[in-house]
């Protein structure tokens, strides 16, 4: 899949994934948000700031975890010689992107198994998340956002693996990175209290479009030209 192609689908899979953002991280975002001091909760300004600083926090936390995956997944890419190494990470990443449409829609809830992966790492970090709160300054938000960003979820660990096929270290970690971007409108507005997106995210057909269009988008990507980089 080509970078414009990635980045944009990156893009509009965090921003529609309405539904799993607010299941699992509205109520931590409001029960942080919730327990600030009165005189924060009370200045919507000083509010955006710490709720913004747990989302950065977040989202770099994910750009370092694409990063990684990144490096790792081109391996392969180097391993298999340059032809054949693109065909095999863009037939792996369209696989991908197919798999989280269909867990995103609820038509696959068993791949929700996935988020196993990663309970090992959170048992050392929750506690460390733990000894920031009560979040009282921004550096705090900041650093227990960037704890946050590891909390174990099934469309995450389908977004690094989907970047494992990215094809390098900077370009896994600028998939994460507009990933992230596209789950700030939702979880910006949990913490602000934004009832809309609430309903929104129960639609299940809403879901189910927005499934169907990153389905869509990956066999698409299919027929777009791969561009081949030489070092």
């Amino acid at each position: 899949m080509n970078a414009p192609t990635t980045l944009s689908a990156a893009f509009l899979l965090g921003l529609f994934s309405t539904v799993h953002c607010i299941g699992m991280c509205g109520g931590i975002i409001g029960a942080l948000s919730l327990s600030l001091p009165a005189p924060i909760r009370e200045q919507k300004t000083r509010l955006l700031l710490y709720v913004s600083s747990y989302n950065l926090g977040r989202i770099l936390s994910y750009s370092l975890a694409g990063l990684i995956a990144g490096a790792l997944g081109s391996g392969v890419y180097t391993g298999t010689g340059l032809e054949q190494g693109h065909r095999w990470l863009q037939l792996a990443g369209v696989a991908m992107m197919i798999a989280i449409g269909l867990y995103l829609a609820g038509w696959l809830p068993q791949l929700s198994m996935v988020e196993k992966l990663g309970l090992p790492l959170w048992r050392k970090l929750e506690p460390l998340g733990r000894r920031l709160l009560p979040v009282a300054s921004l550096p705090r938000a900041l650093a227990y956002g960037m704890i946050w960003g590891w909390l174990p979820c099934g469309l995450v660990y389908f977004m690094l693996l989907w970047t494992l096929t990215s094809g390098g270290a900077v370009a896994g970690a600028l998939t994460m990175l507009a990933f992230g971007l596209g789950t700030l409108p939702t979880l910006l507005g949990a913490g602000l209290a934004t009832s809309w997106l609430t309903r929104f995210a129960r639609s299940p057909r809403a879901r189910q479009a927005v499934a169907l269009l990153i389905i869509a988008m990956a066999v698409g990507s299919l027929f777009i030209p791969m561009e081949h980089q030489h070092h």
